[in-house]
């Protein structure tokens, strides 16, 4: 790499991000009705273009098959958005009686995008990044800049015809690792992206910003005895044949329970897998490590075909995968860790514990926190093999691959897939736009705090009315002038208005707080000011009522929702606080009731 090379990327870094940043103060002052419409374009355009530019990443990287590229970008443009499509990402995205909850957005995203699956990370770390109001500049990975860039360039156009600041979506066509290093640690960067290789996502959490950090995935499945054979071998055979092995969720190890062996291979074999024979397989270890026992990237997305050649193995035509019987985990056994291609290591053991402790075994060796799976008809030994994985997901009766991402199971769908603790990244979750906002907590008193020293003028349980008022004392002495005070204020208390004349008695008009961008609680009006007449006994206060119904303090959306559905009213009077959502639910419903 050319010193110039570097100057140019470390350069461009901060120019885009730059102006990202003065892009993203226009975006964060979008309504949320505009955010959806330009994420509902780019969305739009990002599935319209799937196919060619799935293709272009083949091309440009040599990685994987077309259609399974197109099928990976139109699920991030398509399932990804339905999914997140109804998420409030602006102004109150959350409210009880006690907790109002605000969204804001971070700044400035860094999105850095790997080989493996370059189109179709950049269309998810747009729309998530554009979606929580923030901006975002990726970074390609040099070998698929092309393709990268025309992601962004299509997504862009689409965004900016709905009134998105161009250079609200930014990407580095000149991507060195020194510009890289300079976009992670920009001082107007926010929060950083990280999809890749160890050294990145270390990179990326040395960086002293936010990062959200994926690593690798060595995932084992587990068959056990219970399972439905034909189909647990489907399933793996699909995840990990799909675009020829290359996203990090895909079956890198099968665990085999020992009383299935056997039906298990069969099904192997008559679904297009080939069984190496000891010899065959020390040949193909040789070309997927390097000496120094990392992963060869020249079979990385590669075909059986390809890869058979190179080892010089003679495959069945039509063969979808290669199966080696490996004897241990570890550096002395190549196969055994992650492969990123259509081959996969093969284990026997007696029983599920056994099942589960290799399986831990696998995922110590390279893929820690990420994705394990287990083929099973039993819902307590799923649920007992994920307790005992050190996996931030555990995918049942599914091929990896595709449970891992949200595709084949109710998690969200996601391209960004956290590894927890395990394997040091800070979220063991499928990253989402839920990740790229800081939520505000608006936290109303619930329980009053005792003073020694109320507030002068506070009314207390001391100096309600119809108890005396306690002494003020200051200095450790009694002020007389306070005492006085306050027998003047616990009288006025004691006395009432005149009967108002019937025009006088319609309720004031309710006061509104502004809590950000329109969003408003209704708050009961202040009480008019005390008249001074002759003393007499105050009436007990009544609670408002309509026959049998009490007026309530508090409604909100979820206490609507309710109401419709069973079909009740909600009785309020002038003090009730109503949230602006669950007014507009309502209103048009009828179901407040005045009292």
């Amino acid at each position: 790499m050319s010193v110039d090379k570097d100057l140019v990327s470390v350069q461009q870094a901060r120019d885009l991000v730059e102006a990202a940043h003065r892009a993203q103060a226009q975006v964060a002052q979008f309504d949320q009705g505009k955010i959806d419409r330009i994420c509902e374009a780019m969305a739009k355009a990002a599935l319209g273009e799937a196919a060619r530019l799935g293709a272009m990443a083949v091309e440009e990287t040599g990685f994987g098959v077309p259609d399974d590229k197109r099928e990976k970008n139109r699920f991030a443009a398509e399932d990804v958005w339905n999914y997140f499509r109804g998420l409030r990402t602006k102004g109150v995205v959350s409210e009880s009686k006690d907790v109002v909850e605000i969204a804001s957005p971070r700044g400035v995203v860094a999105g850095i995008i790997p080989s493996t699956n370059p189109t179709s990370t950049a269309i998810f770390k747009i729309l998530i990044a554009i979606k929580s109001r923030n901006a975002v500049v990726l970074s390609p990975h040099p070998s698929a800049a092309k393709c990268i860039n025309e992601t962004a360039r299509v997504m862009r156009e689409a965004g900016v015809k709905e009134g998105l600041p161009a250079e609200a979506i930014g990407c580095m066509t000149s991507a060195t690792i020194e510009g890289t290093e300079t976009l992670m640690k920009h001082k107007q960067t926010a929060v950083i992206l990280a999809t890749g290789g160890i050294g990145l996502v270390r990179a990326a959490y040395s960086s002293g910003k936010p990062a959200f950090g994926v690593g690798p995935g060595n995932v084992p499945v587990c068959i056990e005895r219970t399972a439905d054979v034909p189909k647990a071998v489907q399933d793996i055979l699909t995840g990990k044949c799909f675009d020829n092995g290359t996203i990090c969720a895909s079956e890198q190890a099968v665990v085999c329970d020992a009383p299935v062996e056997q039906a298990v291979r069969e099904q192997f074999k008559l679904q297009g897998a080939h069984f190496l024979s000891a010899a065959e397989a020390d040949q193909l270890a040789k070309v997927v490590a390097t000496p120094q026992r990392s992963l060869n990237p020249a079979i990385v997305g590669k075909s059986v075909e390809v890869i058979a050649k190179m080892a010089g193995i003679t495959v069945p035509p039509g063969t979808r995968c290669l199966i080696a019987d490996v004897a241990g985990v570890g550096r002395d056994h190549p196969l055994s860790m992650e492969k990123l291609s259509p081959i996969l290591a093969f284990y026997v053991v007696d029983g599920l514990s056994a099942c589960a402790q290799l399986s831990q075994q696998v995922l110590g060796y390279g893929g820690m926190g990420h994705t394990a799976g287990i083929h099973t008809r039993s819902r307590d030994a799923a649920v007992k093999f994920g307790s005992e994985m050190p996996a931030s997901r555990i995918t049942v009766n599914t091929p990896t691959t595709h449970g891992a991402i949200g595709f084949s199971t109710a998690l969200p769908p996601s391209m960004t897939l956290g590894c927890g603790s395990w394997g040091g990244n800070v979220t063991s979750d499928n990253v989402s736009p839920l990740h790229l906002m800081d939520i505000k907590r608006v936290a109303f008193e619930t329980r009053p705090v005792k003073s020694a020293r109320p507030a002068v003028g506070v009314q207390t349980a001391s100096t309600a009315p119809g108890r005396a008022a306690e002494p003020a004392i200051a200095g450790g002495k009694i002020d007389r002038q306070e005492i006085a005070a306050m027998v003047d204020r616990f009288l006025a208390g004691k006395r009432v208005e005149a009967p108002a004349s019937p025009a006088s008695t319609s309720p004031l008009p309710k006061p509104e707080i502004e809590v950000e961008a329109g969003s408003m609680y209704t708050a009961p009006p202040p009480p008019p000011a005390p008249t001074v007449t002759e003393p007499v006994s105050k009436p007990k206060p009544q609670p408002s009522t309509n026959g049998n119904r009490a007026a309530i303090d508090f409604v909100s959306e979820d206490d609507v929702r309710r109401a419709i559905q069973k079909g009740e009213k909600i009785f309020i009077n002038a003090k009730t606080i109503i949230t602006p959502a669950a007014r507009d639910l309502g209103d048009p419903a009828e179901v407040f009731a005045k009292v």
